[in-house]
């Protein structure tokens, strides 16, 4: 059987102010979904609520993994459960090397010990699909990385962990043409009937290399808008102004904070059940 994530009239609020206000959204595996929409209007906090980042408080609707409502689960939980983050902002943390970080994160998540050989194995086939610098194992995580490099990081600790369900919020942000070619073609190679990913983009470049089954529209703390490839292609012509004027929506209103969280949750801290800093 397909894995199946569900979200059912979501609702989620942060500091008692409502952002999500009735999100419904079935990916399956083996999908490849795609939300846009205006900046502020609760992608990036669909996606850490799906996650279960603690800022934000559920307030109604379902989230269910296989049928199963993971809405009271942990973050550390749900990561085991096969759901991935990978964050706009990934934190940088000195002291602590990027293959201990991802070593780490996949015996938690998969509760399993790794034997080292195989993990460099693996570790360094990944690091050479993502071309990336060879002495990347010895560094800090995400410890003076270029922005480029923290988003190649964090697509390197989805192709180690291998998860059912990937959430990549804007991940091809800061990168150039060529980076974001070899991210695409990373995510490609994960693609089959037990993986799918929600894909979170302002830019139609990305699906040059990623093509999704689904392209929906947020706005207003809600999906107002769904269809295929040509749904990105009339939006990065023609904006988001027909989309609003079609269904009424008189003023698209920012929600603060929601797009540019200071800190955002992380899938190491995922794995390792660490504490947010809030």
């Amino acid at each position: 059987m397909k894995p199946v994530l569900h979200i059912n009239n979501l609702h989620a609020s942060v500091e008692d102010k409502e952002i999500l206000k009735g999100v419904n959204l079935e990916i399956k595996g083996g999908e490849v979904h795609v939300i846009m929409g205006p900046n502020g209007t609760g992608k990036s906090t669909l996606s850490s609520t799906i996650m279960g980042y603690p800022k934000y408080t559920v307030t109604g609707g379902e989230i269910l993994l296989n049928n199963e409502d993971i809405v009271e689960m942990q973050v550390d939980e749900r990561a085991r459960k096969g759901l991935f983050l990978a964050m706009q902002y990934p934190s940088e943390v000195p002291g602590v090397t990027n293959s201990d970080f991802i070593r780490t994160a996949i015996q938690s998540v998969t509760g399993k010990s790794l034997p080292l050989y195989k993990f460099i194995i693996d570790y360094n086939k990944a690091i050479e699909k993502l071309q990336m610098r060879s002495d990347l194992p010895h560094r800090y995580l995400n410890d003076g990385f270029s922005g480029g490099e923290k988003k190649r990081n964090e697509i390197l600790q989805m192709l180690m962990l291998k998860p059912k369900f990937a959430i990549l919020d804007e991940i091809d942000s800061g990168l150039d043409v060529d980076a974001l070619r070899i991210v695409g073609e990373a995510i490609n190679s994960l693609r089959n009937p037990d993986f799918a990913c929600l894909l979170i983009t302002h830019y139609q470049r990305i699906l040059d290399y990623i093509k999704p089954d689904f392209v929906h529209v947020m706005m207003q703390g809600r999906i107002v808008k769904s269809g295929g490839l040509e749904l990105m292609e009339k939006i990065d012509k023609d904006g988001y102004d027909w989309i609003k004027e079609e269904l009424g929506i008189v003023d698209e209103k920012v929600v603060p904070d929601d797009e540019k969280s200071k800190r955002p949750a992380m899938i190491g801290e995922c794995a390792t059940k660490k504490s947010l800093d809030l």
